[in-house]
């Protein structure tokens, strides 16, 4: 999760128009050569023709937050111009990802982080870099294109990411917005942490703290906040159990065992990064679909890239 404050030099395709569905209906059925008035008649029973350039609009529109200066939420591979055949969401577009994809005829991936293993995507220092080559050619042979949903996907009202770990853990009732933490039903650390095994289809969980230890307020940082949104969350609201996706072992772990030893009440469980943020995407997902007839939008995990033996 990181900051969209960071400053990465990004190009922008011109002032986006944040076009309206109509216009957005319109344009479509140009590109494809039927009558914008037709289609709307119900003459024509075939959807219009969206590019990708058009599904980045309409979303940036719909998700009504203000432009972003600065933000990463570029195009990372591919032509905007180029008709979309079908769309999936995930968190990495890893090569098992994008392989998925062109099996469903997807063309455009629409991720929430990076594609090539640096936080900003900046690929200065990877341009020689074999690995990075082979993926752009998977990526050029298939025409598919990838565009990064994460500043808009955070600043949208409710965030995209915390709404979709709360759907998946049945925990929306629970939910305040503008309020740190949230209060569920009271249980122990080792219930709390089956329950987000089973509901997040996660098959192993880091924790620090007492198992038998109860369980009420949760602070939530998926993604990686960093050391200083943790640090913050247990000096400022004192939570039972803080929850966050991924660390730096040497920061937040090491602030947790010395606050364990002297005292301090609040229980660490590490998910790790893209897991925590998966339901998000999917959430995601499920938000864009119906804005978007006749074009299949899929959610495909990319999942723990982490075995456990």
């Amino acid at each position: 999760m990181e900051s969209s404050q960071n400053n990465e030099k990004k190009y922008h395709h011109g002032r986006r128009s944040f076009i309206g569905n109509g216009l957005l209906l319109t344009a479509g059925t140009a590109l494809s050569g039927i009558p914008a008035a037709a289609f709307a008649g119900g003459m024509f029973d075939h959807p219009p023709t969206y590019r990708v350039q058009d599904i980045i609009d309409l979303i940036l529109k719909d998700v009504n937050v203000p432009p972003i200066a600065d933000t990463i939420d570029t195009v990372k591979f591919g032509d905007t111009s180029q008709v979309v055949t079908g769309i999936v969401t995930t968190m990495f577009a890893t090569v098992e990802v994008i392989e998925k994809a062109v099996a469903l005829k997807a063309n455009f991936i629409i991720v929430h982080e990076p594609t090539f293993f640096k936080g900003l995507d900046r690929t200065e220092k990877l341009e020689v870099n074999e690995l990075m080559k082979k993926k752009q050619a998977l990526l050029k042979e298939h025409q598919v294109v990838i565009w990064r949903f994460h500043d808009y996907c955070h600043d949208t009202q409710p965030d995209m990411i915390s709404h979709g770990f709360m759907k998946k853990m049945n925990w929306l009732q629970y939910d305040k917005p503008g309020q740190p933490l949230l209060h569920i039903p009271t249980l122990r650390l080792d219930q709390l942490v089956r329950q987000l095994k089973s509901n997040l289809r996660i098959s192993h969980l880091r924790i620090m703290g007492n198992t038998s230890k109860t369980c009420s307020s949760i602070a939530l940082y998926p993604g990686a906040c960093g050391v200083q949104a943790h640090i913050d969350a247990v000096e400022k609201d004192k939570p039972d159990v803080l929850i966050i996706g991924e660390l730096v072992e040497w920061e937040t772990a090491e602030y947790f065992r010395d606050a364990a030893r002297m005292g301090t009440g609040t229980a660490l469980v590490v998910l790790g990064h893209s897991v925590s943020e998966e339901p998000g995407m999917e959430y995601f997902a499920e938000w864009l679909q119906p804005k978007i007839p006749g074009i299949s939008v899929s959610h495909i995990a990319s999942g723990d890239p982490f075995t456990w033996l």
